[in-house]
């Protein structure tokens, strides 16, 4: 995994066109129906296998107004990468240091339930994100820079104990991969969870038990 501490700085992406300027309200629709579309499109049917024709089909649109928001597939990836760590990191900012306390307990619960919150957003991005992140390809080291970053921050966030043979990276995205995995499997109807409370409960003991014993 690349050792990238500062991915976070350049996530943002400006509303911008295929030509470099800054978008309309109009515009901004439309290459937000774009994205929308090929979020779709990446969960469906992967990455590597979406055409800009599946895309374009998707949103109801054309080749030619694609082109006018997104200079390629790669290109509309990226800034859907971009967009998603964006609120990633946001969200890691706001994690309180997590202590052995109710009050402790209680943010780190509130905090689960906005990563529930931004996943049902983003959830088919992370998912294609992690397919391209596998590849190797030049768009998939992007990724992983992306999935290190974000790794490092939440590393400095969540205070976890340190223990003998215990790498709290590693612990870290541990932890990273058990809470997207769950929301997954909730999302996607997979996890019989009825109500949102039980998965934030299991969820915020698990941590906690891990975290002070």
């Amino acid at each position: 995994m690349a050792n990238v501490s500062d991915a976070g700085r350049d996530a943002a992406v400006s509303a911008v066109g295929g030509d470099g300027r800054a978008l309309q309200a109009r515009g901004q629709r439309t290459r937000q129906r774009l994205l929308d579309a090929a979020a779709e499109v990446f969960d469906r049917i992967g990455y590597h296998a979406a055409r800009v024709d599946d895309i374009v089909a998707a949103a109801e649109s054309s080749h030619g107004t694609f082109y006018l928001y997104f200079t390629s597939k790669e290109d509309l990836f990226e800034q859907l990468m971009s967009e998603t760590a964006t609120e990633l990191y946001a969200l890691i900012g706001n994690l309180a240091p997590v202590t052995n306390s109710p009050q402790g307990r209680a943010a780190l619960r509130a905090w689960l339930a906005r990563v529930s919150e931004a996943y049902a957003r983003y959830g088919r991005v992370i998912r294609a994100w992690t397919e391209a992140e596998l590849s190797g390809d030049p768009i998939g080291r992007r990724a992983e820079e992306l999935l290190a970053g974000l790794v490092l921050a939440l590393t400095r966030r969540l205070r976890l104990p340190k223990r003998s043979g215990l790498d709290r990276t590693i612990a870290t995205l541990a932890l990273m991969m058990m809470v997207e995995r769950l929301n997954y499997f909730a999302a996607s109807g997979r996890l019989d969870v009825h109500e949102g409370d039980e998965l934030l409960d299991t969820l915020t003991d698990v941590i906690m038990a891990a975290a002070f014993g």
